[in-house]
């Protein structure tokens, strides 16, 4: 996908478990995105991901998937598209609780989500490990959320941008802190960006004021648009 290409398409396909609100979520970014000029589908079937050359041609996909299964014939169009340059961005369960399964799908993303504890309602802090980052550019430097605070397994050789503290809730992993886990991360997929932010449980965390710029710098940066912030 060239850098230099205007006509800038998105794919958001959303769908899985019900309780992330995959469908508000979906809204949001498809929101935001038009309102920096992306020409957007929104698809509710991952029969939408089946057409490699279609994929092909757009500068980012957006994942809202929790669990379910995807089939080689979905995942394979999606890989090479991402290879060949094209973006991958989301959050949460929607990209990272995807396809449980799959390691190749772990594989490109870059982490899998293993626990929360303490659930939904944990206040955490978040906290910009590289501020000087086009996607962190702006935010403050810490902020707080009360949501699930994701445990998560993940690739070394991520670019991690903000990080929380564990443990805040109580646990067996709580021997082993205190730690810090990657909240938003970068990684290449051939020649593909890659961004992950593990906020947005619901979609009242991807609105909140501090994660919101956060989310769409993310895409942006994924789909070679910087310009466009």
């Amino acid at each position: 996908m060239s850098e230099t290409n205007i006509n800038r398409k998105a794919l958001i396909v959303w769908g899985g478990w019900d309780g992330h609100e995959p469908e508000q979520v979906a809204e949001i970014f498809d929101r935001e995105l038009r309102a920096k000029g992306f020409e957007v589908e929104v698809a509710t079937t991952l029969d939408a991901l089946l057409d490699g050359e279609k994929l092909k041609q757009l500068s980012l996909i957006v994942p809202i998937f929790t669990m379910s299964q995807i089939s080689n014939e979905q995942l394979q169009p999606v890989q090479e598209a991402v290879l060949g340059g094209v973006g991958l961005g989301g959050c949460h369960g929607g990209m990272c609780d995807a396809f449980r399964e799959n390691t190749e799908w772990q594989f490109m993303t870059g982490g899998q989500w293993v626990a929360h504890p303490g659930n939904d309602g944990v206040e955490y802090t978040v906290r910009i490990t590289q501020p000087d980052h086009f996607i962190t550019l702006g935010s403050p430097a810490e902020f707080t959320v009360k949501t699930e605070q994701y445990y998560l397994h993940t690739d070394p050789s991520n670019k991690t941008l903000a990080v929380t503290r564990f443990p805040v809730a109580d646990g067996p992993h709580v021997p082993n802190g205190p730690f810090d886990m990657p909240v938003i991360w970068t990684r290449m997929h051939g020649k593909g960006r890659v961004y992950y932010n593990a906020l947005g449980h619901h979609a009242d965390v991807v609105a909140q004021p501090e994660v919101l710029p956060l989310m769409v710098r993310g895409l942006l940066w994924a789909a070679h648009a910087e310009e466009l912030a």
